[in-house]
């Protein structure tokens, strides 16, 4: 009988470590508040964004391989977009955390901890 465990706080961080260095780019974070705002094709977003083409793309690229964006073919081009409600909702947060202005509180609550 074979006993399914449970990821270890190491296995999880290996997995997530990638999503973050994909998160900590400022360009990558432009491009995606602006899909979170609107699917956009390449040319949308070097508008939004004021990046080169190629930078736009380069960075969709590593954003499409880490599973934050999802690419729909219309027609000739690409438009891109939130991968899915779970990039969704930190992105949202994150938005909020920025909004804040020095010394305002945000406006979420953090789950209190209970010490054993």
């Amino acid at each position: 009988m074979t006993r399914s465990t449970s990821p270890t706080a190491a296995d999880r961080a290996r997995q997530i470590a990638p999503v973050l260095k994909a998160l900590s780019d400022e360009n990558r974070l432009t491009i995606l508040l602006a899909v979170a705002d609107r699917a956009s094709s390449v040319t949308e977003l070097t508008a939004t964004t004021g990046l080169s083409q190629t930078l736009v793309s380069h960075h969709l690229k590593a954003l499409r391989e880490n599973g934050l964006v999802a690419v729909t073919p219309v027609g000739r081009r690409n438009v891109y977009s939130l991968c899915c409600d779970a990039v969704a909702e930190p992105i949202a947060l994150l938005s909020t955390l920025a909004g804040a202005g020095a010394g305002d509180t945000p406006t979420t609550s953090r789950p209190s901890r209970s010490t054993p």
